[in-house]
Formats: structure tokens, C-alpha cells, sequence
């Protein structure tokens, strides 16, 4: 592979949440480097990504829009999600895999 190149996103397993306004988090499924994060919600939804149970995800973290999706590079090592929203609810979606193009 060239430097520069891009690989497109392939799937490994993908979980779901109902972000609420309390923090919850769940367990990835699959692996790869990255992580695909689609909120299928009508409010923004706040995540972080980690490695071990007992994560909490706070309005200071990564917001992804109503509607919207962000492929984020996690590592080897992220096994779990946590996700919080200001008001209301979201469904959540998080799709392990390898790739850096959604």
C-alpha cells in the first residue's frame, strides 16, 4: 500500500444503545482499528470509547450530530462505548472494523 493511500471500511460486528440522558455504555463486537458511530437519533449524542468496563461518557465528549455518522480510529484496544445525550433519547450504532473511508 502506497503512503496516502485509502482503505475502504470494512465491517466486523455492530451493536446498538439507546443513549438517554444518563450515561450507559456497552460492549463492542468484532475488532479492527476503527470505529463506526451512526446516530440514528433526532438529538446530538456525546460518546468515548475506552478499553475497560466502567466508562462514562460526559456532554464534554465527541458529539455526533442527529443523523449523522463519524468513522474515528480507536486502536487495537477499544472494546467498549459510552453515551450520553443533553435531553430525550438516541439509538446508537457502533460498528467495529478496519479501514479509514466510510
Amino acid at each position: 500500500m502506497s503512503t496516502g493511500s485509502t482503505q475502504p471500511f470494512r465491517p466486523a460486528g455492530t451493536v446498538s444503545i439507546t443513549a438517554t440522558a444518563r450515561a450507559a455504555q456497552i460492549p463492542l463486537a468484532g475488532g479492527g482499528n476503527a470505529v463506526l458511530i451512526y446516530n440514528a437519533g433526532a438529538t446530538p449524542v456525546f460518546f468515548r470509547l475506552g478499553g475497560a468496563t466502567g466508562l462514562t461518557a460526559t456532554l464534554n465528549d465527541t458529539p455526533v450530530p442527529p443523523g449523522g455518522r463519524m468513522l474515528v480510529g480507536a486502536g487495537p484496544f477499544v472494546s467498549y462505548a459510552a453515551v450520553l445525550v443533553a435531553s430525550g433519547s438516541a439509538l446508537v450504532y457502533f460498528t467495529l472494523g478496519d479501514g479509514d473511508t466510510y
